[in-house]
């Protein structure tokens, strides 16, 4: 998939979010790159083999103080190539990006993963 599209879907993601998330993100930057590189695999303690479809850098708002503010914005990366290698169709693609801004966004918030986990799993059932 050519990159312009990608970032078409990513876009359709961020548009489909709840009001209320919209009205929450504070400071946050969303990225696309290709895939992540060695070096931030080895910062994240995963191994070469494992999958990265995206990636929250920054300061939770629960962990936000009174003091908090002129810092850079948080960062949301998704990597295209390892989500569009779990996908088999574009509309996969397109679901897998709403999923991963969704998870990322969930850190933004200051949800851990195994709670991610959860919630995540519930939107499995309501698929089904």
């Amino acid at each position: 998939m050519k990159r312009s599209r990608f970032e078409q879907l990513v876009g359709k993601a961020i548009e489909s979010l709840p009001q209320e998330f919209h009205e929450l993100l504070d400071n946050v930057a969303i990225f696309v790159e290709d895939q992540p590189s060695g070096a931030l695999l080895r910062d994240l303690e995963m191994s070469p083999e494992d999958t990265l479809l995206g990636l929250y850098e920054g300061v939770p708002q629960t962990e936000r103080v009174g003091s908090y503010g002129l810092v850079p914005p948080d960062r949301i990366t998704l990597f295209q190539r390892p989500i569009e290698a779990s996908c088999d169709t574009d509309k996969e693609v397109a679901e897998q990006i709403r999923r991963t801004i969704l998870h990322e966004v969930g850190h933004h918030f200051g949800i851990g993963d195994e709670r991610l986990d959860q919630i995540e799993s519930g939107w499995d059932e309501q698929d089904t």
